[in-house]
């Protein structure tokens, strides 16, 4: 029950949200230098702001927190989401080195690219975990659990979007 209520609300937000990014990287694909400092934006504004709002708005609507649920709740979420938007400022510049060097793409820096990338995805994963065990000792389980759920579904659906706008490194 929980899984289609996410799915009405979160994929028809989502691909609102996230179909801006793609689609100017579509259009200005040949563009050049120009186009990937645009597309650099779009993603840090999609990682920074649109989709906090509507991560709430999800949340909010799927989780159907009781109020004394919504009282312990939202003030570790933001925490969480502070924390979260450090680790997201990182994944910009990550993906600015990518965008800077892509042309030029050596073994030494997509080698660097790919452990930084593989590191923020660790210390995202601890993040998870460690406020997993905030909620949990907060709420039940079983809603700290759902919680984890549903952010773990928002942010496949931001890292699919991302990885797919992003060109593939070249031979």
């Amino acid at each position: 029950m929980v899984g289609m209520r996410f799915l009405k609300i979160a994929v028809p937000v989502t691909i609102a949200l996230l179909a801006a990014p793609a689609l100017a990287f579509a259009q200005q694909a040949a563009a050049g230098d120009d186009s990937r400092e645009l597309n650099l934006r779009a993603y840090g504004e999609l990682l920074r702001s649109d989709i906090r709002s509507q991560k709430v708005a999800v949340i909010t609507e799927v989780m159907q927190f009781t109020e004394a649920e919504d009282q312990k709740f939202w003030p570790i979420y933001r925490e969480y989401e502070a924390e979260l938007a450090k680790l997201n400022d990182d994944r910009i510049a990550l993906i600015k080195d990518y965008a800077t060097n892509y042309d030029n793409l050596t073994d030494a820096s997509a080698d660097k690219l790919a452990l930084g990338a593989l590191d923020l995805e660790s210390k995202r994963h601890a993040l998870k975990a460690k406020y997993y065990d905030r909620f949990k000792s907060a709420l039940p389980a079983k809603t700290a659990a759902r919680f984890l759920q549903v952010e773990n579904q928002i942010l496949l659906l931001l890292d699919l979007q991302i990885a797919a706008s992003l060109p593939i490194a070249s031979r």
